[in-house]
């Protein structure tokens, strides 16, 4: 009885290690595989950013679209519509994501939608691999810190560590991709045009970098930072929370069964649907910031994050705070779900390797 009962028991002993055994080899195939990051994060961001980023250029033009006499009746101040302050107004009436891109079309040509996209180009393969890759470092940080994988801890490591992944990408990559990118889409000149096309002040991402340290200085690259990394944090602390939660649970209802694309890619889209939801108003302000060209001895109109905040709020109405969030969902959306999706299968392909 004893040398039976022994069995069992040695049995049991023999089986745990290799369980930890395959832990071991999979944190280690991560950490001597840091370009499966870079590469992985690069393809996935070069398919979201083709597939969507004629919404990101909506989104921007609806942001920067002032709407005074719309905004001045809201707060209870009524206008002559022929008051010099009412013909100023840039637009008078709203105008939806549809109506955005059918009056850049009519007026600039279709590849205008697609103005900026060097810019993200040039910054997507660093960014996703910044976001993905210091993601995975903070994470195994945190867990050494803390202690254990499983737990309470582990949501809180979660969201600490996709905080950390985006307020990493926003210093190292975003901002300075976003402010040319910016001033790319902001350009009101057509692309069927071909004399407006030789006259327009911003060509090209290297270009336009280049211009905007002559003429403002290094530190123009970087206007906007601080709501650029409270946006990138909070975007990507919810996104990666949300995914790996329903990442979980679907794994649970499957019995173990990993996730497959489909299920990948609606997972990642509804992800990326909370932080938008939440952080509007920093993209906004991030976006007129961002948009004002430093001239000397000229005081900009937007100056910082409060302060513009509440000029915006108080020149065209609170809501103005959360212009193009319909466009910004429909960009990150699908765009998170691609990204996640992609990401997923090229890792797992690189590990089959």
């Amino acid at each position: 009885m004893v040398e039976h009962r022994s069995i069992p028991s040695s049995t049991i002993v023999s089986l745990r290690p290799p369980k930890k055994q395959e832990q071991q080899q999979e944190t280690t195939r991560k950490k001597k595989n840091p370009f499966q990051h870079l590469i992985a994060g690069g393809i996935a961001g070069f398919v979201e950013s083709s597939c969507c980023h004629p919404l990101d250029t909506i989104k921007t033009r609806m942001q920067l679209r002032r709407q005074l006499a719309v905004s001045r009746t809201a707060l209870g101040h009524k206008m002559c519509p022929k008051s010099p302050e009412a013909i100023k107004g840039a637009v008078t009436a709203s105008l939806g994501p549809i109506g955005t891109a059918t009056r850049i079309i009519k007026r600039e040509g279709f590849f205008s939608l697609y103005k900026g996209l060097s810019a993200v180009y040039t910054g997507i393969v660093p960014k996703m691999a910044i976001r993905f890759f210091s993601f995975e470092k903070y994470t195994e940080t945190l867990k050494s810190a803390w202690g254990g994988s499983d737990g309470a801890n582990n949501k809180f490591i979660t969201f600490f560590a996709g905080l950390g992944s985006g307020l990493t990408e926003a210093i190292l990559v975003v901002t300075p991709a976003e402010v040319c990118k910016i001033r790319l889409q902001s350009q009101y000149n057509s692309m069927i045009d071909p004399k407006q096309m030789l006259n327009r002040k911003y060509r090209n991402v290297l270009q336009t970098a280049s211009l905007i340290v002559r003429e403002e200085g290094l530190g123009a690259l970087y206007k906007g930072i601080l709501p650029t990394m409270m946006r990138q944090g909070i975007n990507q602390a919810a996104n990666f929370s949300c995914y790996q939660y329903f990442k979980r649970k679907i794994i649970e209802i499957q019995d173990g069964k990993e996730l497959k694309s489909w299920q990948q890619f609606i997972a990642g889209g509804v992800s990326g649907a909370f932080g938008p939801m939440i952080n509007n108003p920093l993209d906004v302000i991030k976006t007129r910031i961002q948009r004002q060209v430093i001239h000397a001895n000229h005081e900009p109109k937007y100056k910082g994050l409060i302060q513009g905040c509440t000029i915006i709020a108080k020149e065209e109405g609170f809501l103005a705070l959360w212009k193009g969030l319909t466009p910004r969902l429909l960009r990150i959306v699908p765009g998170q779900a691609i990204t996640f999706m992609i990401y997923e299968f090229v890792v797992s392909k690189m590990n089959q390797i």
